[in-house]
Parts: structure tokens; sequence; C-alpha cells
């Protein structure tokens, strides 16, 4: 757990918690690896994690009626992929997919969600991180949709 706490604590996303909330947010955390080509999850699954990329990167994908599968987003060596973990019902919107071998720090949704709800201090913060997240997300989305629609289809 010591070596997961010193990921934790060098991670931008987490520079700022208190050597309190990085050992119990440590505590819910284990690494994991992800082949080229392999889902991380899919649209509609359980959302029950997040992930720190360590290294690799990511591509978050929706599909698109009549356009097919879409690139949302790409996530990269130390950012974080995943926020429907915090949110009822607790399904991913978005395919999440390595394109390139990934490590990463994997999350545990629930563990993270009772341990924010006893610890009020912890919750606000990990929110305020997420939100952060979303509003990027969210901007990343309305761009290449807005790039996407302008383009004619293929008729």
């Amino acid at each position: 757990m010591e070596n997961l706490e010193k990921i934790l604590a060098t991670h931008s996303f987490f520079a700022d918690l208190s050597p309190k909330h990085l050992e119990t947010v440590a505590g819910c955390a284990k690494n994991v690896r992800f082949e080229p080509g392999e889902f991380i999850f899919k649209e509609g699954e359980a959302a029950d994690q997040f992930y720190l990329i360590r290294y690799g990167q990511v591509s978050v994908d929706s599909h698109i009626p009549s356009r097919g599968d879409a690139t949302i987003d790409m996530v990269h060596a130390g950012e974080v992929l995943g926020w429907s973990w915090l949110f009822p019902p607790y399904r991913w919107h978005f395919d999440a997919k390595a394109v390139t071998l990934t490590r990463a720090i994997a999350l545990d949704g629930k563990c993270i969600r009772r341990k924010k709800d006893e610890d009020h201090e912890l919750g606000y913060r990990l929110m305020s991180f997420f939100a952060s997240i979303m509003q990027d997300m969210l901007q990343a989305t309305r761009m290449r949709l807005v790039d996407m629609y302008s383009q004619p289809t293929n008729v």
C-alpha cells in the first residue's frame, strides 16, 4: 500500500490531498494493465472504478447514429479516466479502449464513495477535482461534435 500512496502523492490529481486522505484513497486502489485494443469499460456497463493513467493512451468513444463510432477524447499518462462512478445510476456513458499498452491505478468507486461520504472534507476535494474533469470532458465532446457535424456525411 505504501507504494500506491507514494504514486498517488506524486500524481497531480491527488497532489493537494493530506497524508490521511492519501492513505484513505490508496486503500481503494490497485495497479492494472490493459493491452492495445482492450476495452477498459463499455457504455452501459456498471461504472465501478476510475483510473489514473500512468502510462499509455486511451480513446474515449461514443456511438453516433448514422456516423458510427467517434472518438470523443484521448486520455494520456498523467490524466484521469472516468467519472460515471460518482453519480447514480453508476453506468458508463462512453466506451474506453487502450490504444497502446496502458498501465493505470484503478480506484474502486464503491470504496471511494463510501469513504467520501464518511469524510466530507475528502468528499468535497474529490467532487471539486471531478467537476474540473467533467468540465474538460464536456468541452472536448462539444468541440468534437461541432467538428463532426460540420462535415458532410458520406452518402
